[in-house]
């Protein structure tokens, strides 16, 4: 990175935090510092929602997921729009009419306290484990990448959120958003047109969609039934809906954006611009993934993308075999590229399986480089991450982009990372601060002493971010972690509100031992791999509400035959 690089990155990151902590400042009651004096406007919300949930993960790992696997990945937010629909009808209008501070408030209004507090733990557990998640996804891969020292990385990513959320809390959260959004906007559409620009001159983007098409990265669609596949348009629609009805119907740092609307109508109107919009987004940062992937059929690329991989072959008893497979992927390289300009020439489809055959050898270099590099890593001792998609788009950065635009798509990922935590760390604070302390230990508490509180509980979820950021190993697709975590408890949270909204007959004591049997159910089904993760969603939410049912069904005939 050059002088005008870091320049670009520190002057983005410190406008962001110093206009969000000044224009938010001095809060004083609850409703100001947890809700936003319910001021906001529907596209503020829009923004603030989609930016709490496209974290930095989102821009590194989306594009690599693409490189790799093709578009198939949007799939996973077809159920979006669907559950927007179904939140603006139930969710809000009850939220809004009950005026709540946050979603679990509303259970203890229609079951009992003990069952708040239950499901605002479930929700602490996921999102403080996602808070470190978010900070440390970003961060081991630029320190990887950049040379950076990982720890204070973590630090300072974290110390900057912590700052301007303390100060401003929900506010500050949207507000800053706004801008977030803005550069990260500006940046991805940045790097989509330098990528087309830097294909060779006869490779038009028309021309780049073909090449992308026929080496399988265009299939959109899969309509099959087969659960061994993570993303098809069924596991979308259905497993994704349910994710995304708990994800924004039940997850604090997303009711919280809302919640702060001035209106039923602009809460629900930012529901709406989210809903419409988030498809398209994911499926151009995909797009931007495929686009690279056309890239480097032009130009060579390492065997790896992570250059920790790299070093940790070096010296190693394997390095000779390495140096062979990097050999044998030139010279794929070299064959492929004749076979794709020969295709673009002739626009002759039957060089589409040649490209295919190409592609295939690629891979499997690939993946015996891992294989490799593995035996390597155990050989040294160390702990490396072989699988490369979260390095893709930011090894593109760093060495195809101009200077200044580097530190453009930085910030744009460092932004992206303080958004979502920021939304994370203002829900964490939120909820422990009214839905456990303040109803559980100090429930006759001025406005002020809770804003206090809620403030320091910022910082304390903060500090446990940075830690478990400072701790974390994670493997395979961050992107995809993210969204396993969610999982795990999205759907039992999800069918504990569906019974709340819908099974009047329903009491608490049935659902609260129903959320803590399926609660355990669901961890047994993910741990042994029962099916893939986001029909979890739907398994938790439809097994806690089965188990419910039974439960007050048997009380009830118990206490009729009494």
């Amino acid at each position: 990175m050059q002088t005008l690089d870091w320049l670009v990155l520190a002057g983005t990151l410190l406008t962001i935090v110093g206009y969000g902590t000044w224009k938010t400042r001095g809060s004083k009651n609850v409703q100001d510092y947890v809700r936003g004096g319910n001021s906001s406007k529907w596209w503020t919300i829009g923004l603030s929602v989609m930016a709490t949930q496209a974290s930095a993960i989102t821009f590194l790992s989306t594009p690599g997921q693409a490189f790799h696997s093709g578009m198939g990945f949007v799939q996973f937010y077809f159920g979006v729009p669907l559950a927007m629909i179904i939140i603006c009808m139930v969710f809000i209008p009850l939220y809004h009419r009950l005026k709540v501070y946050t979603a679990y408030e509303f259970l203890e209004n229609r079951f009992d306290l003990k069952t708040r507090s239950l499901t605002a733990i479930l929700f602490l557990i996921q999102r403080g484990l996602a808070a470190g998640i978010t900070i440390y996804a970003p961060a081991i891969i630029l320190s990887a990448v950049l040379g950076w020292n990982l720890t204070y990385l973590n630090i300072i990513i974290g110390i900057l959120v912590i700052i301007y959320t303390v100060s401003g809390g929900t506010k500050a959260v949207s507000m800053t958003q706004k801008h977030q959004m803005a550069v990260i906007f500006t940046g991805m559409f940045v790097a989509f047109f330098l990528i087309i620009s830097y294909l060779p001159e006869n490779i038009t983007f028309s021309k780049a969609l073909d090449i992308a098409g026929a080496s399988g990265k265009m299939d959109i669609l899969d309509f099959s039934f087969d659960l061994e596949n993570r993303y098809t348009l069924w596991s979308g629609l259905i497993g994704g809906t349910f994710l995304a009805l708990s994800y924004f119907g039940t997850d604090q740092s997303q009711v919280q954006r809302y919640l702060s609307g001035k209106s039923v109508k602009e809460m629900q109107m930012g529901l709406i611009f989210n809903g419409l919009l988030k498809v398209p987004m994911q499926f151009f940062i995909l797009l931007v993934g495929v686009m690279v992937f056309v890239f480097y059929q032009f130009n060579a690329s390492p065997i790896n993308f992570n250059p920790a991989a790299e070093k940790a072959i070096e010296n190693s008893s394997y390095a000779n075999d390495y140096e062979k497979l990097k050999t044998e992927q030139t010279a794929v390289f070299k064959d492929k590229q004749q076979i794709i300009n020969t295709y673009v020439l002739s626009n002759d489809d039957t060089y589409e399986k040649y490209i295919q055959l190409a592609n295939e050898a690629d891979t499997e270099i690939r993946e015996e480089a891992k294989v490799l590099i593995q035996k390597a890593a155990q050989e040294k001792l160390v702990s490396v991450e072989t699988n490369d998609k979260d390095y893709v788009f930011i090894h593109f950065i760093l060495n195809n982009l101009p200077r200044g635009l580097i530190g453009l798509l930085l910030a744009v990922i460092l932004s992206a990372a303080m958004s979502s935590t920021a939304s994370e760390l203002n829900a964490l604070a939120s909820t422990t601060s009214l839905d456990l302390y303040k109803r559980n230990y100090a429930p006759d508490k001025s406005d002020e002493h809770y804003v206090k509180a809620t403030k320091w509980f910022t910082f304390g979820w903060g500090i446990l971010a940075i830690i478990i950021a400072c701790v974390a190993y994670l493997a395979d697709n961050l992107i995809q972690l993210v969204n396993i975590i969610g999982s795990i408890f999205y759907g039992n949270v999800l069918g504990i509100f569906l019974l709340a909204f819908f099974f009047k007959f329903v009491k608490a004591n049935a659902v609260f031992i129903a959320a803590l049997i399926t609660q355990l159910i669901v961890i047994i089904g993910w741990w042994y791999d029962w099916m893939p993760y986001l029909w979890l969603n739907l398994f938790g939410c439809a097994l806690v509400i089965a188990i419910a049912l039974i439960i007050q069904t048997t009380q009830r005939n118990n206490v009729s035959t009494t």
